[in-house]
């Protein structure tokens, strides 16, 4: 005979509770739900693809694509340098997950698209595009990156431009290595630091040398840092007769070959772990020379604005993320007897980084249209994409890691562990602000911009004068920032252009956000009525509709 122990027991299912004042999974949800995100891709002339950048927001959200994300860094990329038979292939082997993600991404124009797209606002899509998948994951967002940054530098060869660049800027998707003109689509990929010099490109010792054919050479040497070795085409600079150049690689050779590239190893990487980076080696390896001789950092500019006006969108990405993971997790969490969400103190933080957010996704917003608009011609907005996207590239990365720490916080325990997916992003934050030069590197390449191109600083102080008047606070930096200006100096290049990054977006928020966000924001970043932390907005701050206007579906 049971007991009755036995028996409710076995009706509880040897329970010892139940789980109760846990936050329900985040999805489905829809990642494009960013009041912020939709106004500005209007007000960029992009409103056209309102559609298509919600139904990609949908897919972003859905448990399908999250769990790609999940698993592909769960699975991270193996490194096969030969066959079974001894033969050399220099392989790296992904999770299926990872082509997903990959294939979803250049057919829906997130890598070099825009170039073959004449409707304006094309590329300012493609940033809105990339806000949104962000909240998948960013290793595969690297791949994508150096594609559409590929493009305007392999234009300086005008010959490769026609044989590859319709291949670069197809929506399909093929991961198999073979000669590059037989594939569907084509991905690029760039190897430009060395061991010796990092940053310093200059220093780079992989040598160039001129075979009989013009325009074809042959390299030797190493790359420190090269992602993602599955490209089909590599952008690589090194010493040939003339001095640094750029050169086009590619991975298989015209008659079908192998070309050298030997991948010594993966790199270990504190995050974006579902990406490869490597370090090849160049030993007779064909490569053909993009752009004179001898002007290869000249030749990869443009790319560099490409792949930089990339970092902080990710950036922005991965706080909007990190804000709506931490936002769900306060609304559906309970603590001293109320709601995370209704707290006082965790709607002051919740707010703070609501408006970090917004600041982060308009400046990009804005960035994209300044670079669309200069691909298109205009001088005035190449000016400002020139200096301005240096900038926000300095302060927008910055800001990802203590963001993303506060974000994760906001979970308490719940964010520490691996399944939240709070230290995948906490990981991931670093990165921007490394990759495409470190803080100083661009700090001081703003200090460059406004010594040698003095249009950069009309350009800025032009855009700065759009809001003037609205607030005194806003007035009193661009003074000051003016003052500041013409002290400048290597020693607080940082300080200068945090100074230029947050006046910028200061005057974005009160030209195009509502009273609560741009008056929080000039307080707190230009009056000085803030603490140290995220949370220590003041008590006159509208807490209430700044998260109102940052939470998908409203902050309640």
């Amino acid at each position: 005979m049971v007991s009755t122990l036995d028996e409710q027991q076995a009706h509880s299912g040897s329970a010892t509770h139940d789980v109760t004042n846990q936050a329900p999974p985040l999805t489905p949800y829809d990642a494009s739900d960013d009041t912020a995100l939709l106004e500005g891709l209007r007000r960029e002339g992009a409103g056209w693809a309102e559609e298509d950048l919600r139904r990609l927001g949908r897919q972003a959200g859905s448990a399908q694509a999250q769990e790609w994300a999940d698993l592909a860094n769960r699975h991270e990329p193996e490194l096969r340098t030969h066959d079974r038979y001894g033969n050399r292939v220099d392989e790296v082997e992904f999770h299926p997950s990872w082509h997903h993600l990959m294939r979803t991404a250049v057919a829906e124009g997130l890598a070099a698209s825009p170039w073959a797209d004449d409707r304006p606002g094309a590329h300012v899509v493609r940033s809105a595009g990339g806000l949104v998948w962000g909240h998948t994951e960013a290793g595969h967002g690297c791949p994508t990156s150096m594609t559409y940054a590929a493009v305007p530098a392999l234009r300086r060869q005008p010959e490769l431009a026609k044989l590859y660049e319709p291949l670069l800027t197809s929506r399909e998707y093929d991961p198999v290595l073979r000669e590059p003109t037989e594939k569907r689509g084509l991905l690029a990929g760039m190897g430009m630091t060395e061991k010796q010099g990092g940053s310093d490109v200059r220093t780079n010792t992989t040598a160039a040398t001129p075979t009989a054919e013009p325009g074809v050479y042959t390299l030797r040497g190493h790359k420190w840092f090269t992602s993602a070795p599955m490209c089909d085409v590599f952008l690589v600079l090194a010493q040939a007769p003339g001095g640094l150049s750029c050169f086009l690689v590619p991975r298989v050779l015209p008659d079908g070959t192998r070309n050298t590239f030997r991948i010594q190893r993966l790199k270990d990487k504190l995050g974006n772990r579902s990406n490869a980076s490597s370090e090849p080696e160049f030993d007779k390896t064909v490569a053909w020379l993009v752009g004179p001789e001898g002007q290869g950092v000249k030749t990869i500019i443009e790319m560099v604005n490409c792949t930089r006006l990339d970092c902080v969108m990710m950036s922005a990405a991965l706080m909007r993320k990190s804000l709506v993971e931490a936002g769900h997790h306060a609304r559906h969490r309970s603590a001293f007897g109320a709601r995370l969400v209704d707290q006082p103190l965790m709607r002051n933080v919740l707010a703070d980084m609501a408006l970090e957010s917004e600041a982060a996704t308009t400046l990009i917003l804005r960035l994209a249209g300044a670079a669309d608009r200069a691909i298109r011609g205009d001088e005035g907005e190449a000016a400002f994409r020139r200096i301005a996207t240096a900038v926000g590239k300095y302060w927008v990365t910055k800001r990802g890691p203590a963001f993303t720490a506060e974000a994760l916080e906001c979970l308490g325990g719940n964010g520490y562990v691996e399944d939240s997916g709070m230290p995948r992003h906490y990981r991931e934050a670093p990165l921007l602000s490394i990759w495409e030069g470190s803080g100083n590197v661009n700090a001081l390449d703003v200090l460059r911009a406004l010594s040698r191109e003095p249009g950069t600083a009309e350009a800025l102080f032009g855009e700065l004068a759009l809001a003037r008047g609205a607030d005194a606070r806003l007035d009193a930096a661009v003074t000051r920032l003016k003052t500041g200006l013409s002290e400048a100096s290597p020693t607080t290049a940082r300080r200068l252009v945090e100074q230029m990054a947050l006046s910028l977006q200061a005057s974005l928020l009160v030209r195009h956000a509502p009273p609560a966000v741009a008056d929080a924001f000039c307080a707190t970043r230009l009056g000085g009525d803030w603490g140290h932390a995220f949370g220590t907005l003041p008590e006159s701050a509208g807490l209430d509709a700044i998260v109102e206007r940052a939470l998908p579906g409203g902050g309640g």
